[in-house]
C-alpha cells in the first residue's frame, strides 16, 4: 500500500470544479513534484489532503488510514505537515516562538517545545535570528522560518506550496540541497508544488501535472517535460527544447 493514496478526488466551489476525479499515489521516501498553470487546482488539492477543504467525492488514504474529511489539526497529528504559498507566520512573535507553535501540535510542555524548536533552527542554520521578528527578515529567511515551523510538527509527509517562491537562484539552490537532506538523511517524504522547473527537475522522482483541475500527466520528470500535452498546457516549446 502506498504512503499516500488519493482516489478519484473531486472538489468544486459553487459549480466550479477545482479538482476533477484526481487519483495518484506517493510512496514512502519519495519526492514528488506537482506542476501546472495558475488556476490548475494545485493548492486546492493540497488543501483537500491537509484538511482545509473537504472533497465533494473521492478518498484520501494516508499511511494506511482513511483521512478523508479530517480537519487540519487531525491530519497534522497523523503526520502531515504543510507550508503555505503565502507565509503563515505570526509577525508578533519571534522566530523561535513561531517555530514553537509548530511543536505545540504534539506537546503542551513549553520547555520541550522550546528545546525542539531550537534544534530545528540549528539544523536549518537559523539559530542566529531566533530572537528576530518575522517582519525584520528578508523573504528567504521568512521562507525558512515557515519551513522550520512545519518541521517542528514532526511531519512524516512534508507538503510544500511554492517554498522557493521569491528566492534568488543561490537561495533556490540552497533550498534544493535542504530538501535532499530532509529526504535522504531524515527519511522525509516530500510533496511539493513549484513553478521553478529546474527545482522540480532536480529533486523529484516523479512529477504530477494538473490542468483545469484534471491530472493530465504523471511520471519521471525527464519524461514529463517531453509530453505534448504538458508542453501545450504549461511548459511551452522553448522550455521543452532546452531539455
Amino acid at each position: 500500500m502506498a504512503f499516500l493514496e488519493v482516489k478519484n478526488l473531486t472538489k468544486n466551489f459553487s459549480g466550479l470544479v477545482a479538482n476533477n476525479n484526481v487519483s495518484f499515489e506517493i510512496e514512502k521516501g519519495e519526492i514528488v513534484g506537482l506542476i501546472g498553470p495558475n488556476g490548475a487546482g494545485k493548492t486546492t488539492l493540497f488543501n483537500c489532503i491537509v484538511g482545509y477543504y473537504r472533497p465533494n467525492s473521492g478518498k484520501i488514504i494516508f499511511n494506511g488510514k482513511d483521512i478523508t474529511g479530517f480537519k487540519a489539526y487531525q491530519t497534522s497529528r497523523e503526520g502531515i505537515g504543510r507550508t503555505f504559498q503565502i507565509m503563515k507566520v505570526t509577525t508578533g512573535l519571534t522566530v523561535l516562538e513561531n517555530v514553537m507553535v509548530g511543536a505545540f501540535s504534539w506537546t503542551d510542555k513549553r520547555d520541550e517545545a522550546r528545546s525542539y524548536a531550537l534544534d530545528i533552527l540549528e539544523f536549518l542554520g537559523l539559530s542566529d535570528i531566533k530572537q528576530y521578528h518575522i517582519n525584520e527578515l528578508p523573504i528567504a529567511r521568512q521562507r525558512k522560518v515557515g519551513l522550520a515551523r512545519t518541521l517542528a510538527t514532526k511531519p512524516k509527509l512534508l507538503m510544500l506550496d511554492e517554498v522557493a517562491s521569491g528566492l534568488n537562484p543561490t537561495e533556490t539552490e540552497e533550498m534544493v540541497g535542504l530538501l535532499k537532506i530532509l529526504n535522504a538523511e531524515k527519511g522525509m517524504t516530500i510533496f511539493l508544488i513549484e513553478h521553478i522547473m529546474e527545482m522540480v527537475m532536480s529533486v523529484s522522482k516523479k512529477v504530477l501535472v494538473l490542468d483545469s483541475g484534471i491530472k493530465i500527466a504523471e511520471g519521471p520528470p525527464e519524461e514529463i517535460v517531453k509530453k505534448p500535452e504538458v508542453i501545450k498546457a504549461y511548459l511551452g516549446e522553448k522550455y521543452a527544447k532546452g531539455h
